[in-house]
């Protein structure tokens, strides 16, 4: 176990660091500027590459969620056959964590027009918005990822719960919907820094 993990931490690490020095005291040290590397790419590959973060990673939150539920609700099922519709509730939840990266992303591609030739790219309106879009679509990702995780995991325990014992399903349906708005919370945010950032033109 302990080499598994060496290897597929440990060796990125010391590889990294081997050539981070190897930079250094070769005198190449400069060769390594993340400031460069911000200012050379372009604005339209932060704003995309946030629209993309953010629709990716909250499908594979409903995803992920969805296939956690569901394979308790049919497991569950099995045993106690009246679970099987009830239960429909969790897959709804995890389900709306993919429709709110839907929502952002569709709000963050409003702030992309066809770049103009007349036009300089590189200003530091369209960098703002770039940056922004990038940083609100990985924010509403990585919430709605969690998300439908955490909503997958309750749903599931919900449906084994409910299979044992029918008069738990609401009280664990509780403990689901606060688990569902973590997703929300993401969505404020993406709103937020998405609100503040002009046109990329």
């Amino acid at each position: 176990m302990a080499y598994g993990s060496y290897a597929t931490i440990g060796f990125p690490a010391a590889a990294a660091t081997i050539f981070g020095l190897h930079l250094l005291l070769t005198g190449k040290g400069e060769t390594f500027n993340v400031g460069a590397f911000l200012e050379e790419t372009s604005p339209y590959s932060w704003a995309t590459l946030g629209v993309g973060l953010c629709l990716g990673l909250s499908v594979l939150g409903a995803g992920w969620g969805i296939f956690l539920t569901g394979a308790s609700i049919i497991g569950g099922g099995v045993r106690a056959p009246r679970i099987r519709t009830k239960n429909l509730i969790s897959i709804v939840f995890c389900e709306v964590v993919a429709i709110y990266g839907v929502i952002m992303s569709i709000v963050f591609v409003q702030k992309l027009s066809p770049p103009s030739a007349n036009i300089s790219l590189y200003t530091p309106s369209n960098y703002f918005t770039g940056f922004a879009l990038f940083w609100g679509g990985l924010t509403v990702g990585l919430c709605n990822l969690f998300c439908g995780i955490a909503v997958g995991m309750t749903g599931s325990t919900a449906a084994i719960a409910d299979a044992a014992d029918g008069t738990l399903f609401v009280r664990i349906l509780v403990v689901e919907v606060f688990a569902s708005i973590m997703g929300l919370f993401g969505l404020i945010i993406g709103l937020l820094v998405g609100g503040k950032a002009g046109n990329i033109e």
